[in-house]
C-alpha cells in the first residue's frame, strides 16, 4: 500500500543524504514500520484496526485508495509531533532505533575496504552485526551501513541483492533509481548463477535473464555507475561443485543436487559468459571496470604488522624493582655472581624489547589470586625465566642445582653433574651459620622462554583454580578498561571424522558410490571448512589505550550465541597474538584441590618440602600409603594425582620405579611429549642402551646435553628447537653431533620426535602433584575428601 503525493518540499533533504527524487511515492508500509513500533504486522488491515480506520470492502480499489489515505494522514501527525521534515529521507530509507530486525527483509550486498579507514569501518559494521542486529546470522542495517560508509565500496550484489530484488519484481523506476543511487558500483552475473529462477518459473527464460542483466546495465549508465561482471564464485575449480554439494547436502538442502557452476572463472571464460552483449561492452564489464575497482583499493592488510602491546606507566622500573627486592630477599644483599649474571642477561633482554608490561600483568594476576588465597599454577616455558620467578609468576627457580641458607645467604652451587634439581640434593647444613640448608633450582637455559637473541614473543601461560578463572578474568578488565580486554575467539572447522560422516551420508541419500580413493580425497576437501566460532578456554586478547579492538579484529559472541554476555575476538586469536598481546588465564583443578586442602588441614600447600621421601614413595610403590600391591590392584601409589594417576603413566612409573624429583619431571616430559616414550625412550630403556636420566624427556634437555657435549650454544639451541616442532635433524647437524661424540642412538632418537614438552611446564606440573602426593599419605581424609 502506497500513497502519491507532491513531494516537493522534500528533496532538499534527501539531497542532504545524497539522494534524489523523480516522480516519487511514498510507501506507506515502510513508512508506518519506521514510524509505530510493536505491532505484529503491518498490513493494511491491521493499521486500519489499530487506528479505527473505517475499512467497509478489503481488497477493492476504491476502498483500498481511501484507508491509505487516512493512514497517510495518521503518519503525517506523527511525522509533525516527533520528527523534523529532514528526517524523513532517513526514516523512509533507513531503519529506526527500536525496530525489529525478524520483521526486515534483508538483502545481500557486497563491501569492500578502500583503505586503512574502510577497514576500521567494516570491522565496526561486522561486530554490530553480529552483536546488534544477528537475526539466524549477522545483518548490517542499512542505517549503520550509512554511518559508518567512509572508507567502503558498497556493490549491489547477485539476485538477493536489493537492486536486482527491485527490478524482477518491477517495483516503479524511481524506487529502482533511489536504491541505485545508494551502491558504487553494479554487478551482473553469469546467466548460469540464476538459472534457478527459469526453473522455479520466477522468469520465463534465459532470455529474460538477460534483459534483467541489461537493466542494471541501463540504470548504470544513467547514473554514471561502473558495471562488473563478477562470477559469485563459492568454489575453485569447477570440479570442486561435488564438495558443496556434499556440505549442503549434510546441511538438508533439498536443491543440493542442483548446484550452478559457482567456480572461479577466467577472464575469456567470462567474456564468453557476456557474449549476449557487443564486444566493447563486454570487455568494459569484464575487464575495464573490475580493474578501475580493483584500483580504488589500496595496499592494506586484515592485521597490521607490527607489536601494540598495552602500556602501563613505569612497568619496566616496577619489574626491575620487585626483582631486585626478591633477589636480596633469597640470595642477600651481595647475589652470588652466576644469579646477578642470569638476572641481568634476561633483564636486559625483557625491558629492551618491551616485554616487562606483559610480565607486570601476569605479576598483579598472580599476586591477586594469591591474596584471594589461591596459588597458580605455570604452564608452557614461562618457567625458563628465572626474572618470572622473581617477580612472583612462576614457582619454577630455573637456576641450577644449589643451595641457599635461609639465614646467612650463604649460597653453594651443586659440585654433582648427575643432579640437575636441586631438590634431589642431599640434606646438608650450612658452613657458615649452622643453619638448614635450602635447596632449590631446576636448570632451565632462560633461551627455551624467549629465544636465543631474547627477542621470542612470551607467552605466559598460567593456570589458576577455575572457582576463580572469572574473577581473573574481570580483574584484567579492571586493571585495562572492558573496552580492551576481550575474550580469545576461536573457529573450529569440520574434523576429519565429520567430513567421513559428509561423504557417507552424501553416497547414501544419492546412491552414488565413491572408491576409497575417491572418499579420502573428498574428506581432505571437506576438512577444515568453518564449521563454528568459540572461545579460547582462557585466552585474553589486551588492546593498548591507544588503539580499538577494531584496529586489529571484528568482535563477537561464541558460536553466535545470544545467551551470553562474552565478547571474543572476531578472528581467531593465532592469527592475532604476534600484534596484540594474549594471556592465558586458564582454568585448572590442581590449585582448586590444594586450596580445599589447605582450607581442611590447616598446612599451606607451598610449606610442602618437594621431594619428601614418603610422599615420593608411592610414585614407585604403595608402602607409603600402608596399603598391598593387591588390595589396590596396583604397583604404584599415584591414583588421584595429576598427571601421575592415569592407567598410561602409571605403567611407566612401573617401568622406571622414580626415587628422584629429576626423574618425574623426566616422566612428565615424556608422557605429554609425542613420539618421545613409545617407541622410542621406552626401547631404549628397556633394551639396556640408555636410563631414564640419560633419554631425551623434556625440549631443554637437548639444549643442554649438546652444550656439555661442545657443541657451540647457538647450534645446540637450533637443534633443539628444530626437534621439539618434530623437524628432525639436518644432515649438517647430524655431523656435526657425530664430530662431539653424541651417541647414534642419541642422534636416532631425535629424529624419531614429533613434539616435545618444555622442561618448566613438566617441573610446574610436578611440584602441584607432588604437594597433592604429600596430602594423600599425610592427610588420607582430607585428600580424598578433595577428590
Amino acid at each position: 500500500h502506497n500513497a502519491a503525493f507532491d513531494t516537493s518540499f522534500m528533496r532538499p533533504a534527501f539531497r542532504r543524504v545524497g539522494l534524489e527524487f523523480t516522480n516519487t511515492y511514498l510507501d506507506t508500509w515502510q513508512l508506518s514500520r519506521r514510524l509505530f513500533h510493536g505491532l505484529k504486522n503491518y498490513k493494511l488491515a491491521t493499521l486500519a484496526d489499530y487506528f479505527s480506520i473505517p475499512q467497509e470492502n478489503a481488497h477493492r480499489a476504491c476502498d483500498d485508495a481511501n484507508v491509505t489515505a487516512y493512514l497517510l494522514s495518521r503518519c503525517f501527525d506523527e511525522l509533525q509531533n516527533a520528527h523534523y521534515v529532514s528526517d524523513i529521507a532517513t526514516l523512509v530509507l533507513f531503519e529506526q532505533d527500536g525496530f525489529d530486525i525478524s520483521q526486515e527483509k534483508p538483502w545481500h550486498a557486497v563491501i569492500l575496504a578502500k583503505n586503512e579507514v574502510g577497514l576500521k569501518n567494516l570491522y565496526k559494521l561486522v561486530s554490530y552485526s553480529h552483536i546488534h542486529t544477528f537475526f539466524r546470522r549477522p545483518q548490517i542495517t542499512k542505517k549503520k551501513l550509512f554511518e559508518h560508509r567512509e572508507g567502503l565500496l558498497l556493490g549491489s550484489a547477485c539476485e538477493q541483492g536489493e537492486l536486482f530484488q527491485a527490478i524482477i519484481n518491477k517495483a516503479s523506476y524511481s524506487e529502482i533509481f533511489n536504491i541505485g543511487i545508494f551502491y558504487d558500483y553494479f554487478e551482473i552475473m553469469p546467466l548460469c548463477n540464476n538459472s534457478f529462477l527459469v526453473r522455479e518459473e520466477m522468469v520465463k527464460d534465459d532470455n529474460e535473464l538477460i534483459n534483467l542483466n541489461l537493466e542494471i546495465i541501463k540504470l548504470a549508465d544513467k547514473l554514471n555507475k561502473p558495471v562488473v561482471g563478477t562470477c559469485d564464485a563459492h568454489f575453485l575449480n569447477e570440479e570442486d561443485s561435488i564438495v558443496r554439494e556434499i556440505i549442503q547436502t549434510a546441511q538438508g538442502y533439498k536443491d543440493a543436487n542442483l548446484q550452478p557452476e559457482l567456480y572461479y572463472r577466467n577472464t575469456e571464460e567470462m567474456l564468453h559468459e557476456f557474449s549476449y552483449l557487443d564486444e566493447k561492452k563486454a570487455y568494459e564489464i569484464v575487464v575495464t571496470n573490475t580493474r578501475l575497482i580493483a584500483s580504488m583499493i589500496e595496499d592494506i592488510k586484515p592485521i597490521p604488522d607490527g607489536k601494540f602491546p598495552p602500556y602501563i606507566n613505569g612497568a619496566d622500573d616496577e619489574i626491575r624493582e620487585s626483582t631486585s627486592e626478591k633477589l636480596k630477599e633469597l640470595y642477600g644483599e651481595n647475589p652470588p655472581t652466576i644469579v646477578v649474571e642470569r638476572v641481568n642477561k634476561e633483564l636486559n633482554s625483557i625491558i629492551n624489547h618491551g616485554f616487562a608490561v606483559m610480565y607486570l600483568i601476569a605479576r598483579k594476576l598472580v599476586l591477586k589470586s594469591i591474596s584471594d588465597g589461591y596459588l597458580v599454577g605455570s604452564r608452557g616455558s614461562v618457567g625458563s625465566s628465572l626474572v618470572a620467578f622473581l617477580t612472583g609468576i612462576t614457582e619454577v627457580n630455573s637456576l641450577p642445582a644449589h643451595y641457599i641458607c635461609t639465614e646467612c645467604k650463604n649460597f653453594e652451587l651443586s659440585v654433582d653433574d648427575s643432579t640437575d634439581i636441586g631438590f634431589d640434593l642431599p640434606d646438608k647444613d650450612c658452613p657458615v651459620c649452622g643453619a638448614k640448608y635450602k635447596k632449590d633450582g631446576y636448570d632451565i637455559p632462560f633461551e627455551t622462554f624467549l629465544g636465543f637473541e631474547g627477542d621470542k614473543d612470551p607467552d605466559i601461560d598460567l593456570n589458576f583454580t577455575g572457582d576463580y578463572q572469572a574473577t581473573a578474568h574481570k580483574y584484567a578488565e579492571t586493571l585495562f578498561g572492558s573496552d580492551y580486554v576481550f575474550r580469545a575467539g576461536t573457529i573450529s572447522g569440520i574434523a576429519s571424522k565429520t567430513a567421513f560422516g559428509y561423504v557417507q551420508k552424501f553416497m547414501n541419500d544419492t546412491g552414488t558410490i565413491f572408491s576409497s580413493a575417491e572418499v579420502e580425497r573428498l574428506m581432505e576437501k571437506c576438512e577444515g571448512i568453518k564449521k563454528t566460532t568459540g572461545q579460547h578456554p582462557g585466552g585474553i586478547m589486551i588492546v593498548p589505550k591507544d588503539k580499538e579492538i577494531y584496529d586489529f579484529s571484528p568482535i563477537q559472541r561464541p558460536a553466535d550465541s545470544k545467551g551470553t554476555d562474552v565478547i571474543t575476538t572476531h578472528f581467531d586469536c593465532k592469527f592475532l597474538h604476534e600484534c596484540i598481546l594474549k594471556i592465558d588465564i586458564l582454568g585448572h583443578d590442581d590449585p582448586t584441590v590444594l586450596k580445599m586442602l589447605h582450607d581442611l588441614t590447616g598446612i599451606d600447600p607451598r610449606s610442602v618440602e618437594i621431594g619428601e621421601k614418603n610422599a615420593m614413595g608411592i610414585f614407585s610403590d604403595t608402602v607409603s600409603l600402608k596399603v598391598k600391591k593387591d588390595e589396590i590392584m596396583s604397583e604404584i601409589g599415584t591414583f588421584g594425582i595429576p598427571e601421575f594417576g592415569t592407567k598410561f603413566v602409571r605403567e611407566m612409573l612401573k617401568e622406571t620405579r622414580p626415587t628422584k624429583v629429576s626423574e618425574l619431571v623426566r616422566i612428565s616430559g615424556l608422557s605429554h611429549g609425542a613420539d618421545v616414550w613409545i617407541g622410542n625412550a621406552q626401547n631404549l630403556i628397556s633394551s639396556g642402551q640408555a636410563t631414564l636420566s640419560e633419554s631425551i624427556c623434556c625440549r631443554d634437555d637437548i639444549m643442554i646435553y649438546l652444550i656439555h657435549k661442545g657443541l657451540p650454544p647457538k647450534v645446540s639451541f637450533k637443534i633443539m628447537e628444530s626437534v621439539r616442532k618434530g623437524k628432525g635433524l639436518t644432515v649438517e647437524e647430524e655431523k656435526i653431533m657425530h664430530e662431539h661424540d653424541v651417541p647414534s642412538w642419541y642422534i636416532d632418537s631425535c629424529k624419531k620426535i614429533s613434539y616435545m614438552f618444555p622442561k618448566a611446564h613438566a617441573v610446574a606440573y610436578v611440584m602441584m602433584a607432588f604437594r597433592i602426593a604429600w596430602y594423600k599419605v599425610n592427610y588420607p581424609e582430607a585428600f580424598y575428601a578433595s577428590y
